[in-house]
């Protein structure tokens, strides 16, 4: 793993979001702010007259397109440790795909196997300007 360390992984395939996926992550959560299920609403009130996909569902999604970026073979379990910083820097709008691409910035040794932090960017296939969520994630994996 500490050879790619720096190396640019991806892009992902693109994954299409959409208002299904949306509504159930409002029902799930509980979050169901008008700005998420609301389409009639969002249609005369928001900026692109459409509904936006909850953050921390965007984020959720990232695993899914990790998984078709690296394949490590020699590993028994991995973990998600957390998050050091995310930013959601643009609205996910239902209909929108976004693709990931991942840096690998350090590989630290822990019992047992090693600790990736990851830089991430999450890309929109309607919004070129800015990524809808840039963030630091850390897993690890274990032998």
């Amino acid at each position: 793993m500490k050879q790619h360390v720096g190396r640019e992984l991806g892009p992902s395939d693109w994954l299409l979001v959409t208002q299904h996926q949306i509504d159930v992550f409002a029902e799930l959560t509980q979050d169901r702010h008008w700005i998420h299920i609301d389409q009639d609403r969002a249609r005369s009130e928001l900026p692109q007259g459409k509904t936006v996909a909850h953050g921390l569902l965007t984020l959720s999604l990232m695993p899914r397109l990790a998984d078709t970026l690296l394949t490590v073979r020699r590993y028994r379990r991995g973990l998600n440790y957390g998050c050091n910083k995310v930013r959601f820097t643009a609205p996910v709008h239902p209909g929108s795909r976004i693709r990931l691409r991942q840096t690998i910035r350090q590989v630290v040794d822990i019992e047992g196997g090693v600790r990736l932090i990851l830089h991430n960017v999450l890309e929109t296939d309607s919004n070129h300007e800015r990524p809808a969520i840039v963030a630091e994630t850390v897993i690890q994996m274990y032998d």
